[in-house]
This record gives C-alpha cells, sequence and structure tokens, in this order.
C-alpha cells in the first residue's frame, strides 16, 4: 500500500511550505492539490492557483510524487494544459502524475453558460484526456472536435516520464471506466456521495467490482482511494486503519488523506496525523 496527502490550495506560500517539506519528512508517497476555481464550502475561504501551487511544491521537494486532484475540462484546455504539464513534469524531475476527471462542483458553471448532461461530460471528457494524450506524444497537432480545436500545436520538448506523464483517471460509469482503462495507468475514485460511512463504503466496493469487469484480467492498474469522503480518516488511529484495511482488502494500491484544517471539512489534529505517519503508516505499508 502507498499512502498519499492531499494539501488543499488555501494557505499563503508561507504557511503551506512547510506543510509540503513535512508531508515529504514523514513519508507519504504522493501528495496532491485540488484542480479547482474553488470548492463546495469553501468559496469563502483563500485559494490559490494549482500549478503555481504544485512548481513551489516540486521546488521544496525532492523525493516525494506530486498530482492534481483532479484537473477537467471545466476550465482546462488540452493544449494550456499540455503546457503546464510539460512544466511540472521538468520542474519536479518526473514526479508529477495527473488526475484526471469529467468535472464537477461549482467549476460546471462559475465561467458561466448551462451545465453539461451526464452524457455530454463523458463525452468532453473523452475528447479531451484523447487530445491531451496525443498533445504529449505528438508534435504539431490539428483537432476539431466538437468541445476543442488546436492548429499545428507542437509539444516540444516532450515529457522526462515517457511516453508522458501518467494519468490517474477519476470514473464511476462503465464509459469512464472503458476510458480509464483505456488512457489512465491508474483510477482514483472518491466513492459515491453518502454521510453513512457503511453506505459509502458499499459504493467504493460496487465500483471497485464495476472496474474489475471492464479491466482486462491480470493487467496491472493502480487503484487509489481517497478515504475522506464520508469520514474524516485522521479523526483518529482506528478509524484510519479500518479504512486502510477495508481499502487494502478490495484490493487498492493507494489511498488519499487530506491535511488537517482547523475548522470545517477535514477539520483535525495534526498530532493526529504525525502520530498515523510515523507509527501507523509504516506498519501498513
Amino acid at each position: 500500500m502507498r499512502f498519499g496527502i492531499t494539501i488543499l490550495p488555501e494557505y499563503r506560500w508561507s504557511e503551506a511550505e512547510s506543510k509540503w517539506r513535512r508531508a515529504e519528512e514523514l513519508g507519504f508517497d504522493h501528495a496532491w492539490t485540488y484542480d479547482h476555481l474553488t470548492w463546495h464550502g469553501l468559496q469563502d475561504s483563500p485559494w490559490y492557483g494549482t500549478t503555481q501551487t504544485l512548481t513551489a511544491a516540486a521546488l521544496v521537494t525532492s523525493t516525494i510524487t506530486l498530482g492534481t486532484f483532479v484537473t477537467s475540462p471545466n476550465f482546462r484546455h488540452p493544449l494550456t494544459l499540455t503546457r503546464e504539464i510539460l512544466a511540472l513534469d521538468d520542474i519536479s524531475q518526473g514526479r508529477f502524475l495527473c488526475g484526471i476527471g469529467s468535472g464537477g462542483g461549482i467549476d460546471q458553471t462559475i465561467l458561466g453558460g448551462d451545465e453539461l448532461t451526464a452524457r455530454q461530460k463523458v463525452d468532453r471528457l473523452e475528447e479531451f484526456v484523447g487530445l491531451l494524450d496525443t498533445l504529449l506524444t505528438t508534435d504539431g497537432v490539428d483537432h476539431q472536435g466538437e468541445y476543442f480545436e488546436t492548429r499545428n500545436a507542437r509539444t516540444l520538448p516532450g515529457c522526462v516520464q515517457q511516453p508522458r506523464v501518467p494519468f490517474i483517471m477519476a470514473a464511476n460509469g462503465p464509459r469512464s471506466l472503458r476510458l480509464a482503462t483505456r488512457y489512465g495507468a491508474g483510477w482514483v475514485t472518491t466513492g459515491l456521495k453518502s454521510a453513512d460511512f457503511e453506505t459509502w463504503f458499499s459504493s467504493v466496493r460496487d465500483l471497485s467490482h464495476r472496474l474489475d469487469d471492464v479491466l482486462e484480467e491480470g493487467r496491472p492498474f493502480d487503484r487509489y482511494l481517497a478515504l475522506d469522503s464520508a469520514r474524516y480518516s485522521l479523526s483518529s488511529v482506528d478509524a484510519f486503519e479500518d479504512v486502510v484495511g477495508r481499502a487494502a482488502d478490495l484490493g487498492f494500491t493507494d489511498v488519499i488523506t487530506h491535511w488537517p484544517r482547523a475548522e470545517g471539512v477535514y477539520a483535525g489534529s495534526e498530532d493526529t496525523l504525525e502520530q498515523i505517519a510515523t507509527e501507523v503508516i509504516p506498519r501498513l505499508r
């Protein structure tokens, strides 16, 4: 099992820097930040840019993998995103993962326009991921699609990680799961929304089985579970051990929690984080 932590992009860098450094010192395998323009319930909180945050994090760390949780077509174009990916991959010396999903939350409408249907969102995601894959591996791309266009889009100098950076794909439905297995190096899920932990984990189990149904038998494929959708996993040592054990039983290779916040969503204690990271995680690897 590998362990990750998400640090929301809400802190001034004078405060955030120590968190990213500490995540590496504590031995986390990967660290993430949200790739959203804002987040439900935190619209009145400070919020900083994803690419700039990860760039700064790359410069103050040396071993931990860094990723977006998760990038979507809601406000990104594959060509401009390609440039950001190339830079992050280079600055981090090949430590960047690109989490990708169809997009949800306030980002769907914050720039104006109507919210897409579920089918349209998957249509757009399919075009987005396919074009992004092409842009990261092919130089001089002309594309005219329903949602995106490029004209002689250059890809130089190419990724440090070859043939391109890994995509970790968020998916729930049959089409998006098939898309994940086509383009992804791994799959990430938050489960289906529920305030009840057992109901939530039942959805995680069902989604994991859906992936099994579309994944080629025997193919290596990483599975990431975001732990904190129904119950904050760092609320106690017992809560963390319980959910990680359940994830391991389902075949998850990676789990992701959130850095404790002072109040509100993901509110918790940094002392508990330290205890889990130094005493529990080494035992669960």
